[in-house]
């Protein structure tokens, strides 16, 4: 997780890697709270420059103007970074999540996809070069054990989208469906971010098929044979990627 630049401190020194809160910490003083906050944002913007594998914690002290030893204070690791990133994201997503309007599940669907790429937006570039991380690291990444805490947040905003839909298939349906849609949407993101076309311009032309599909699709729905395999796709998600997101049975 260091790189060779990286002084990795003693087990005295190094506080424990946890997901962190919404909000200041408790006893957190402003200072606290304001440094933590500059650190954060100097990580990012190290990260968005140079990438990932190449930025250091000393270069993030030094860009923040604060010592390696306060660093470790707030972040022991680039990964309480990448938590941090996505705690935050995820937190502010399932707050829009919370305002979805009533109505039938695929527009409901659409606002949850549309409400994800409007909280991503500002931090595109450096998700960017998160990508390897975001998609390949097992311990970082968005279906790593230790990051079940942002899915779960964000599942729930597709989960409600489906069940509280005017329109809400079966439970077992809904909640199948909620979970490929939540998969459907994370390939919109990826498209989005890897998308050259001016404004991703790709990506908004893909979309609109997707809103024009969902019409033809919700009507399918309606048909055993098509909620079979609704189910079964959902399970074959749930057991190969989002294992650690559901209790066992």
């Amino acid at each position: 997780m260091f790189t060779k630049k990286d002084k990795i401190p003693s087990d005295a020194e190094k506080p424990r890697d946890i997901r962190p809160g919404r909000g200041r910490p408790r006893g957190a003083t402003q200072q606290g709270v304001e440094t933590r906050r500059r650190l954060y944002e100097a990580a990012l913007q190290l990260i968005e420059i140079h990438g990932y594998e190449a930025t250091t914690l000393r270069d993030v002290a030094k860009s923040a103007g604060v010592s390696v030893g306060l660093l470790y204070k707030y972040f022991p690791s680039k990964r309480a970074v990448v938590l941090s990133l996505y705690d935050t994201l995820s937190a502010e997503y399932a707050g829009r999540g919370a305002q979805m309007d009533s109505g039938k599940w695929r527009d409901r669907f659409l606002f949850a996809l549309q409400a994800s790429l409007d909280v991503l937006r500002p931090h595109r570039k450096t998700l960017l070069s998160l990508i390897p991380v975001l998609v390949g690291d097992p311990d970082e990444g968005l279906f790593a054990s230790g990051t079940a805490f942002s899915r779960i947040r964000v599942q729930k905003v597709f989960q409600n989208a489906v069940l509280g839909a005017s329109d809400a298939p079966p439970t077992n349906v809904g909640e199948a469906l909620g979970r490929l849609l939540y998969m459907l949407h994370l390939t919109v993101i990826l498209l989005w971010l890897l998308d050259k076309s001016p404004r991703q311009r790709a990506t908004i032309a893909f979309v609109a098929l997707l809103r024009k599909t969902l019409i033809s699709f919700s009507v399918a729905l309606r048909l055993a044979a098509i909620r079979s395999i609704v189910c079964s796709a959902g399970n074959v998600f749930q057991e190969a990627i989002l294992t650690d997101d559901y209790p066992r049975k």
